[in-house]
């Protein structure tokens, strides 16, 4: 080891200074935040999508099971009124009930699945806990 004092070297014309560093660092961070953000708009459109095209069969299935409702009501006073010359008329009453009740189940079980694939915005999120570090210098 030498006991020679340590010389600070001498900026040069290309080197940028103090104050640009720190311009171009809260620039990058201002970017990065904005680009977070566009991220996070673009994965809860999706989930809302999805959610809104859930609660839509649902509402769809509920307004077929009412139908379905009124359709085996009209079944069963026919059956109570029969008059010996409409069973096909009723057992055709009780086919609509029954493929009205098997479009809403049909609309329940796509309902569900669409509902399944709303959640947070998971690479946005990812991506957040990641700017500490990068903050830091580290990757």
């Amino acid at each position: 080891m030498s006991n020679e004092p340590v010389k600070a070297a001498t900026p040069q014309a290309g080197d940028p200074t103090i104050g640009r560093l720190v311009t171009d660092a809260s620039r990058d961070i201002s970017t990065l935040i904005s680009k977070e953000i566009e991220l996070a708009k673009s994965e809860l459109k999706v989930s809302v999508r999805n959610g809104g095209l859930g609660v839509g069969l649902f509402a769809a299935a509920g307004f077929l099971a009412v139908l379905a409702i009124i359709m085996l009501s009209v079944s069963i006073a026919y059956f109570i009124n029969w008059n010996g010359h409409g069973l096909a008329l009723h057992w055709a009453f009780l086919i609509v009930f029954g493929f009205y009740l098997l479009v809403a189940g049909l609309l329940v079980f796509v309902g569900v699945k669409k509902l399944k694939k709303v959640g947070p915005p998971e690479k946005a999120i990812q991506q957040g806990r990641q700017i500490p570090a990068a903050l830091k210098g580290r990757s």
